[in-house]
């Protein structure tokens, strides 16, 4: 039976979508122009991160009391 080959991995600029490699400058970008498109996209707001739902109703829905919770009631 002949050794397997190992399949490259295929990485695509999440800007463009142009193919790119590991060992490259500016990996996982193609280019210095993308990444900056990227950060641009992070500073005004474009792309966020999604924050947990601390509203009691939302837990209520979700099976979670959402009262007491973390208020330092706990009884001995």
């Amino acid at each position: 039976m002949p050794p397997k080959k190992k399949s490259a991995k295929v990485f695509h600029c999440p800007t463009c979508s142009m193919l790119v490699r590991p060992e490259d400058e500016d990996f996982p970008f193609c280019s210095d122009r993308c990444r900056k498109i990227d950060l641009g996209k992070w500073a005004t707001g474009v792309y966020k991160i999604s924050s947990p739902a601390l509203d009691p109703e939302v837990l209520e829905d979700l099976g979670g009391s959402g009262k007491n919770c973390g208020q330092g009631s706990h009884e001995d």
